[in-house]
């Protein structure tokens, strides 16, 4: 029988969903590199509802939906998760997990291949098709992230149409179809396209973007980055997690603000809740005020001048003076 991996909605509300892991077939000529790309679980990862929503769209495809293409993009600001999230259904699936960048750089045929020139052993050269990263992602079990998908270029675009429609393939230039396997998911992640600065990105070509399903990504709310973070940092001083998270909530509302005249330009990101922020807190743990030091060592940098005023109004609101305390208790 078949192992399978069960996901459980963390809102208590659906039931829970059984999905077959991927087995990668022996024969394979790649099968010790294609096992190399399976992710490994992240053990401080929650799953605030999208894993569980991946793996009820993966329940329709394989039951209803095996000759029809549905393929999913997570549409967020910087931050959120969107590769994470990706990653990491990989990972509980044991699937080769392939993270390909469409950045305006990205030529068709980094992409796709093209004909190289090879030594032949006699003195000459004998010319061998190679596979671009796409095309190699797509020969044996996959799940294909194709990350900032606006900000690819319209080459690149026009040449993955046909790939994302019914006709389900990629035509080489040697002549060549690489059809869609039933064990390979093409997944995409996008930020959103607004007035915000996200250089290289650009409104997606409409017919490009009819071939994916788009779903939001947000940024986790107060009660779910405490989760987070107790999962992450169990040791972080209750107070410092709670002011911490408050902070990036009150943050990302502005953040996120319809009204242009009173929204901020950068958020705190996740990298920065969990990651940057916690390491400025240890590495100022015997300061005066070890939140006030990580803030502006570790924060306030990342923020543009003409958003730090406000910043300060939400620090001084919040916490204006953090614990005197150690911020971990280990």
């Amino acid at each position: 029988m078949a192992e399978t991996v069960t996901f459980t909605d963390p809102h208590g509300e659906g039931p829970d969903v059984t999905i077959p892991v991927t087995e990668i077939p022996n024969d394979l000529p790649d099968r010790e590199t294609r096992i190399d790309h399976i992710p490994t679980e992240d053990p401080y990862y929650v799953d605030l509802g999208m894993l569980y929503k991946l793996a009820l769209l993966e329940k329709i495809r394989r039951a209803n939906f095996s000759d029809t293409p549905l393929h999913l993009a997570l549409r967020g600001h910087m931050g959120t998760g969107k590769d994470h999230d990706l990653e990491q259904f990989a990972a509980k699936l044991s699937t080769p997990y392939y993270r390909i960048p469409l950045t305006g750089e990205v030529r068709d045929i980094t992409l796709i291949g093209s004909v190289k020139l090879h030594g032949d052993g006699k003195g000459g050269t004998e010319s061998r098709w190679e596979d671009g990263d796409i095309t190699r992602a797509l020969r044996g079990p996959s799940l294909v992230n194709l990350s900032e998908l606006n900000a690819a270029g319209a080459e690149t675009l026009f040449a993955l149409h046909g790939l994302l429609d019914r006709h389900q393939a990629l035509e080489l230039p040697t002549g060549e179809m690489v059809r869609l396997r039933d064990d390979v998911r093409i997944f995409g992640t996008l930020n959103p396209t607004d007035l915000r600065d996200y250089a290289g990105t650009q409104t997606l070509n409409k017919a490009f973007a009819d071939r994916w399903i788009i779903w939001e990504k947000v940024f986790p709310g107060t009660e779910e980055l405490v989760l987070i973070l107790e999962r992450r940092h169990p040791t972080m001083d209750p107070e410092v997690r709670d002011l911490l998270t408050k902070l990036a909530t009150e943050i990302n509302t502005s953040f996120t603000a319809g009204d242009s005249r009173t929204r901020v330009e950068t958020p705190m990101s996740l990298r920065t809740v969990l990651d940057r922020f916690p390491a400025g807190l240890r590495m100022y743990a015997t300061a005066e005020d070890p939140m006030r030091s990580a803030w502006q060592e570790f924060v306030l940098p990342h923020i543009d001048p003409y958003d730090r005023d406000h910043y300060e109004t939400v620090w001084s609101a919040v916490v204006r003076v953090g614990p005197k305390r150690p911020p971990f208790t280990d």
